[in-house]
Order: structure tokens, then sequence, then C-alpha cells
């Protein structure tokens, strides 16, 4: 069997597959996130003690050997390790808002426009960057501590493997410091934020993979394991996403939109990042929004409803949810794509004594439908769309999704994610799989022709009340 390790945000996965791609098991646990005052984090013991029960679990289910293992997970944040790959401080999350007021004020001096001409790379108070700056102010003994800021894979790779130092790959590695073009770190760029001496905190970029033999937590002792991509890219790989063109959208705790291209493209507005990929000359344009199924659940639990009312719900108000309208933006650290606005806060209008539960609810799936077709529009898609995602759960929320993008949606059902990284791992090691077996749509959702129609308006009216919100959130 092949196993693929998803290390989430606010869940860790391992799924087992045959070698045709059929999924064997799957095991998750929950891991929490501390929130207080803007910080978002993670306690990596916590995180990697999860990895590990996983792994017992879905091995103990499915008998026979494991031919090999890929590692991919939430990409961003800084986890600072020492050299044995253990925790030196909390993980600072991708979602976390402190250093807000740096995203700012390069926003104001130009920096941030500069390293997005350099990189591509739109920087957000929860990637590196900004975080590591911080850091270097606010908490500088937890880096004089660290081996390396490596990311969430990464962490885990090193203590399931015992690898004798931390690397990242180029996915990871893509946002804020790596040039896409040559692949390899830009010190102008870490010169600009002011990290010249922390550069050897930067983790070494494996190009390829980096691969090893598991230690025997979790996995048995001598499994083959390779780690990476992170999460976005691994997805992509999962639901077939190579050929230039055609995207991806990943209906999660955020909302991932990526498009396959061959060319790297700086100008235009500083937004998102381009990741490379295991292929030279190949990117996926990138546009990973804040808003995403958080924003819906936080809707759920404020007005008492559960997830398995969602479907039921949504029949019951109409397209435009009775004059009801959210832009929901809810993540304390703001927007990050297709524009960056970090004190850019949710809003809701239209609502009066005759608003339903039902009506809340569909105007937020529509509201994170504009989102979506906001950042594939910024990101170039062209050809076809797969989703994928927790909320490909909801048949009615994907039927309005294709509704409001205006197109088919190639649904992949699964741990997407995981498959993914069995795939990158299997090319690592020279193993032939069958990629389009492995990455066929469980379904295919086709728009309804009115509807499109009645919402390409409400996209416009979306567009509208985003940028004067954006305006009230730079007041």
């Amino acid at each position: 069997m092949y196993v693929g390790i998803d290390v989430g945000t606010s869940m860790v996965k391992a799924a087992a597959f045959d070698g045709s791609g059929r999924e064997l098991a799957v095991a998750a646990r929950p891991v929490g996130l501390a929130l207080h005052g803007g910080f978002v984090e993670q306690d990596m013991d916590e995180v990697y003690g999860a990895v590990v029960a996983v792994l017992e679990e879905v091995t103990s289910r499915v008998p026979g050997p494991v031919e090999l293992a890929g590692l991919t997970g939430q990409g961003d944040g800084v986890w600072l390790v020492d050299a044995q790959g253990r925790p030196v401080r909390s993980a600072a999350s991708w979602m976390d808002g402190r250093a807000h007021e740096l995203v700012d004020r390069w926003l104001a001096d130009g920096t941030f426009e500069t390293v997005f001409r350099r990189t591509g790379s739109a920087m957000f108070p929860g990637c590196p960057g900004p975080l590591l700056a911080w850091l270097d102010s606010h908490d500088p003994k937890s880096l004089d501590a660290a081996s390396a800021a490596v990311y969430c894979k990464d962490m885990v790779f090193q203590r399931l493997t015992g690898a004798a130092r931390a690397t990242t790959d180029v996915s990871d590695a893509s946002m804020p410091f790596l040039d896409p073009r040559s692949r390899t770190y830009d010190n102008r760029v870490v010169e600009l934020l002011g990290l010249t001496h922390r550069r050897g905190l930067l983790a070494p970029v494996s190009d390829p993979l980096a691969t090893a033999e598991a230690r025997g937590e979790g996995l048995p002792a001598g499994t083959r394991v390779a780690d990476g991509p992170y999460d976005l890219p691994a997805c992509a790989l999962g639901a077939g996403v190579t050929a230039p063109g055609d995207g991806l959208l990943i209906v999660g705790t955020c909302l991932a939109s990526l498009v396959a291209t061959g060319d790297v493209d700086l100008t235009g507005e500083p937004a998102g990042l381009y990741i490379c990929t295991d292929r030279p000359g190949h990117w996926l344009r990138a546009m990973p929004a804040m808003v995403g199924t958080a924003a819906l659940d936080w809707v759920l639990s404020t007005t008492g409803v559960r997830h398995e009312e969602v479907d039921g719900l949504l029949a019951k108000t109409p397209p435009g949810a009775n004059g009801v309208r959210v832009l929901p933006y809810f993540a304390p650290s703001g927007e990050r794509a297709p524009f960056v606005e970090p004190r850019l806060r949710a809003e809701l209008s239209g609502v009066s004594l005759e608003s339903t539960r039902a009506d809340l609810v569909r105007a937020t799936c529509e509201g994170i439908g504009y989102a979506a077709r906001h950042c594939l529009e910024a990101a170039g898609l062209t050809g076809s769309l797969a989703v994928c995602g927790g909320g490909t759960r909801s048949p009615a929320w994907m039927r309005l999704l294709s509704d409001v993008l205006g197109r088919p949606l190639r649904v992949v059902e699964g741990e997407v994610g995981a498959r993914g990284a069995v795939l990158a791992a299997a090319e690592r090691f020279g193993v032939e799989l069958d990629a389009e077996a492995w990455t066929r749509p469980t379904s295919v959702v086709e728009p309804d022709a009115e509807r499109v129609a009645f919402y390409a308006k409400g996209h416009e009216e979306h567009l509208v009340r985003l940028a004067a919100a954006r305006d009230r959130a730079r007041d």
C-alpha cells in the first residue's frame, strides 16, 4: 500500500491507497489552535503526536507492507526547531495576525511591492517574512535558540526520519524569499525585510524533494518517505491539475485558488504567489484567500445550525438570499488574496427581523463563492476547474458554487492532498503510478444558465461592496 500524510491546520490525516489509487482507509486526529490577541499558534509536539497516531491507526487497519509514504501539510507560518527538529517555541500559524503592522508599513513604503516584483510573493501577516521580522523584534531569544525556521511538514519529516538537518522544498520556500525563476533564495528580499542577520535560519531548499527512511514511529522502520510539496500544490497533483490554464479550488479552512501556468508575470496588482513545483518551468499561480469554510463555520455556530442542515437550508431560500449579503472576510489577519488588506473584516448587510437562518447561510455561501470567482479570475483560469476540500461534502453548495463561478466543477472527493503527496513521492522514487486513474473526478457538476446570469450580476455588486469595505479598512 501507499500512504499519504496530510498535516492540516485543524486536522491531521493519513490515508492508505492501493496501486490503482483506491482509498483503503483514512485516520484523522484534530489538533488545537491557540488564538489570543491576533496570535494564532500551535503546539508542535501535539501536531507530531497526531501524525504518529494516525499513521499507527491506518497501517494497523490495512495489512501489507508500506511501499512508500508521501508527506504534505499546511504552508506558511514559522515553525522554529532545533538541530533535532524539536520545537523552540510554539509554531506561529499562517492564520497569525501579529505582524499586520509590519505589512501595513511595507505596503506604505513600497517594500511590499518591491518584494512582489522580485519573487511574485504578496506578503501577508502569517507568512514567514513578516513573522520572522516580528519575532526578531519581540522574541529574539527564540530565534537565537533555533537551528532553522521551517514549515509544518518539514518539522514532521525530520522527526519521522531522524534526518540530520532541516530542509524544505521549492513549494514551501516560494513565499516570500524564493526567486521563482532561479528556484533559489533572493538575498535582496531578505535584506529588504531586515533579516540578513537571520539568513542562516532559512532552511536549505531540497530540489527535488528530500527523501529518507522512517525511524519506526508511526511507520515501519525503513519505510521510504518523501517530504512535500505542501498542501496546495499537493492537492493540485491529487486533482490532476497540471496543464496550463487548468485550475483547482480548494474549499477548506482557507479558500485556495490555483491555476497551472508556464509563465511568471510579475506585473499587475501584487497578490497571491507563484508556487514552484517539482518541474522547472511549471508553476501554480496561487490566490490562497483567508476566507473559506471557517467563515461558514462561524455563521453556523453563531446561528446554531449543524453542518448536516446546510443543504436543506440552501433549498429554503432563493438565490440572492432575500437581500442578505455577506462579505465573508472573518480572519483576524484580514485578507491576502487576490489582494492584501490586513485590516479588512467581515460585513453583513440587508439583514432584518424577517431574515432567516437560511438567508444567512445562503448569503455566506454566496459570498464565499464570489470571493472564489474573484481569486480564480485574478489567477488566470482559462481551462477546466477541479474542486476539492471539506466543502465538497455539501452537494447543494457545489451546485451553488458552479452557478456563481459560471462553469462546470470537476469534484474530487476524498483525501486529495494525501493522494498528491503519494504521487509526488512516487515520482521522486521512480515508482510508476497511473496518474489519470489516481486523479479521476468523483462527479461533474454543471451550472444552471439562468442562475449563472443572476450571479454574474451579483458578483459585480460584490466587487463594489468589497471596494468600499477596503476603503473603510484603511481609514
